[in-house]
């Protein structure tokens, strides 16, 4: 009796370890093929490039302004979406656009710009097209010796060849007796008085040793009468605003909700020119937190932490009243030094559409 029990609990543990085999075995083969699979999905993903449209409501809208639309391209980092951007060609496909307002690092790894022009070439050559630069972009200012007399760097003097604006200075677009402005955002902070002081100083110095300037002397200088020339520039158009004007603010780095009250806490309520007066914020930055777990969101944002909100990186949110849309951008940032390429995070462009007329 003893016996066939003992064979009985024997013959329990070996199914046991044979099931537990089995399962082992069972996972080993189908944890790389999940992970194949997952990899797969995230690769087309990641070359899948979506357009987003957003009507945006602006109560005061001037009414020749109706339907006036920006399409909003962010943090392409340089990169290909198959040969020439076909990627990005299918995905806008025939849609039409006002303008076109792209919000900084927009070149490759050691400022490689092709991927840049490739971009610009698909799109209608008689669309306007703007650029603000962001951090990895760096400055579109030459001030040292470089292949030509131009106070812009190279990569600047190719994108204004072809046919993009890089905004140092608010621009004006009219549509009858509509008026948009699109701004940098650092112009209303610009202390005016100040910066020409300091280029003063710094010509100053300069032209004290003139008989001995070197090329990169001689670049700097161009770079200080570029500047000089633009401060007066500033100073006349910022007469030019209106309070009906329409203003739309750029800024690479999206604008925090104490930053925008506190800029208009400040602004005189006569200023025009002020964050007071702005309809729309257009930023972007944070590539919608580049790894993103689906039905979660993103991870790790250097700046922000684990599994920040969605609104502070990425789509339509509003700061003090005035809308600001974060774009998801489209490449990959190197900020993100343990999150390389982007996951389960598609590339996103958008068109924003505005109108005076309240969504139901």
């Amino acid at each position: 009796m003893r016996r066939e029990r003992n064979q009985y609990i024997f013959a329990s543990e070996l199914n046991r370890r044979n099931r537990g085999h089995r399962i082992r075995n069972a996972v080993l083969i189908l944890l790389p093929l999940l992970i194949a699979l997952l990899w797969a999905v995230n690769a087309t993903i990641a070359r899948g490039v979506l357009l987003r449209e957003e009507k945006l409501t602006i109560l005061d809208l001037p009414p020749d302004l109706e339907n006036f639309s920006i399409l909003h391209i962010s943090d392409l980092h340089g990169a290909r979406f198959s040969e020439g951007q076909k990627g990005i060609k299918n995905a806008l496909g025939d849609t039409r656009y006002s303008c076109v307002v792209m919000t900084g690092d927009m070149l490759g790894e050691d400022g490689d710009v092709e991927p840049l022009l490739e971009l610009i070439s698909i799109m209608p050559h008689d669309t306007p097209k703007y650029l603000i630069p962001g951090d990895t972009d760096g400055s579109f200012i030459e001030t040292k010796a470089h292949s030509s007399l131009s106070v812009y760097t190279d990569w600047a003097e190719k994108i204004q060849a072809a046919g993009v604006t890089i905004l140092d200075q608010p621009v004006l677009i009219t549509r009858e007796k509509g008026r948009l402005w699109l701004v940098p955002e650092e112009l209303y902070v610009l202390d005016l008085k100040g910066m020409q002081s300091t280029i003063d100083q710094q010509a100053e110095e300069l032209n004290r040793r003139a008989a001995s300037l070197t090329a990169d002397d001689a670049a700097r200088m161009r770079s200080l009468e570029y500047e000089t020339q633009r401060i007066e520039s500033l100073k006349e158009i910022k007469k030019k605003f209106t309070t009906e004007d329409i203003q739309v603010v750029l800024t690479h780095t999206p604008l925090s909700e104490e930053y925008v009250s506190d800029m208009i806490a400040w602004s005189a309520k006569d200023d025009a020119f002020s964050m007071r007066y702005a309809s729309l914020i257009l930023a972007g930055h944070y590539n919608g937190g580049q790894w993103r777990i689906p039905l979660v969101g993103a991870i790790y944002v250097p700046e922000l932490g684990w599994f920040p909100k969605d609104e502070l990186i990425q789509g339509l949110s509003y700061l003090s009243g005035i809308p600001q849309y974060i774009s998801p951008g489209m490449g990959s940032d190197p900020h993100y030094e343990h999150q390389p390429g982007r996951v389960f995070n598609n590339p996103v462009i958008t068109k924003i559409t505005l109108t005076r007329k309240a969504e139901r």
